[in-house]
């Protein structure tokens, strides 16, 4: 294999199941009722770099209800391997063409009364009872200081009175399975503050969920004057980015409410000693001072070693997001780094021993061709490592949720 994800198996399954049940605790407390709500693994896109089929079967080891998907168009690969409900994340919206058109595939499909949609405009909210087929599930979105989706709370409350969405709750045509929150990695500033009296030190995230709660609670409520039935369900916060402390917050600030907890990073990627990334040496040659190689011909700074190792572009190496930088550190080294490129020097992912190589050039799609001078050679062999050779492989630093591996090698 040229570009491979090596799994610790029996570490990372240790890792999720710490993770499950710390949130359990966080959100059940010592009662520890499943009707108080659980974690939802999130598998999208990439799978993290572990792919969605296998996220799919450890969300099922875990032994959880249910599994929250990016887009409708990975509802399929995951539908196979999990059997329980599937929230989307993308909000339904029909004028997505695309989208539509691969939710009207979904219609059809054996799994598809265990799919949840997420609606998070108003117009489309009120269309709802039309525009979907009989007995759809969805969660309502609130707009919360991510500012991506979700309405504003007068919009959710003039969605839960529209008549129309009403009728279509009251003959079964759609069925609410609770309220959507996504909040920010970043302390928020409070958008929606709550009436309630709150301890000392409740963080901002918290003090937005309880206030987004209050407005749902009050929403169901009307809805139970007007006799119209919104289920065991309908009373649930489907909630993400919240710690544990956070999530024992709202448990007792909200205990009427079932919280789900979607999360995902934390889980699949949060020991990072359990993952490695790897490149596998194809090719090895010697190289002179001034040597050329590549499609652009550049030329070594020293005598060397030129290594030709597996992983490139389509693998997602050294293909790198806009910097998240917020520290003046942070931003010098943003600098620093960008400085090396424009001159043509650029450091790779890949390291030998504990020294990270340096690209001959840009990585190509599937290969990358990195420098090892003889300088660098001669103190790695010094401190027991042997000369690289075919077959060898290489770590590689790599962002997981961007990276596409050849295999997946798990120790388990």
């Amino acid at each position: 294999m040229t570009f491979t994800l090596h799994v610790d198996g029996p570490a990372w399954r240790r890792h999720t199941e710490s993770v499950r049940d710390s949130l359990r605790a966080a959100i059940r407390g010592e009662v520890g009722l499943a009707r108080l709500g659980d974690l939802v693994p999130v598998a999208k896109g990439n799978g993290y770099g572990l792919g969605l089929q296998r996220l799919a079967d450890e969300a099922t080891r875990l032994g959880v209800d249910r599994l929250a998907v990016g887009t409708v168009f990975e509802v399929p690969e995951v539908a196979e391997r999990f059997h329980g409900d599937i929230l989307v994340l993308s909000p339904w919206d029909p004028r997505d063409t695309v989208a539509e058109q691969a939710w009207q595939a979904l219609r059809s499909q054996v799994y598809a009364p265990r799919v949840i949609r997420t609606v998070s405009d108003v117009q489309i909210a009120k269309q709802l009872p039309s525009a979907l087929p009989a007995g759809s599930r969805i969660v309502l979105e609130g707009i919360t200081s991510m500012r991506r989706f979700g309405m504003l709370e007068p919009d959710l409350l003039a969605v839960v009175g529209n008549e129309g969405f009403q009728r279509g709750l009251a003959e079964g045509h759609i069925r609410i399975e609770g309220l959507a929150l996504h909040l920010p990695l970043a302390m928020p500033e409070v958008h929606h503050v709550s009436a309630t009296k709150l301890p000392r030190g409740t963080s901002a995230r918290v003090i937005e969920v309880q206030g987004w709660s209050k407005t749902w609670r009050a929403a169901l409520e009307e809805l139970m004057r007007a006799q119209i039935p919104v289920g065991d369900t309908a009373n649930s916060l489907w909630v993400s980015h919240l710690t544990d402390e956070e999530l024992r917050s709202v448990r007792g600030l909200e205990p009427d409410a079932t919280v789900h907890a979607r999360v995902g990073t934390r889980l699949w990627l949060g020991d990072g000693a359990a993952l490695s990334a790897q490149g596998t040496i194809l090719a090895v040659h010697p190289v002179g001072r001034r040597f050329a190689v590549g499609y652009r011909q550049r030329k070594a700074a020293s005598d060397g070693l030129l290594l030709v190792v597996g992983g490139g572009t389509s693998h997602g190496v050294a293909m790198a997001a806009p910097t998240p930088a917020a520290s003046l550190r942070q931003r010098a080294i943003a600098a620093g780094t960008g400085a090396l490129e424009a001159t043509g020097r650029s450091r790779s992912p890949f390291q030998w021993g504990d020294k990270l190589l340096w690209f001959a050039e840009p990585p190509h799609m599937q290969v990358s061709m990195l420098w090892l001078p003889d300088s660098t050679l001669r103190e790695g062999m010094a401190n027991g490592l042997r000369s690289p050779a075919v077959g060898d492989t290489l770590d590689c630093r790599v962002r997981h949720t961007t990276a596409l591996f050849d295999a997946v090698l798990d120790d388990a």
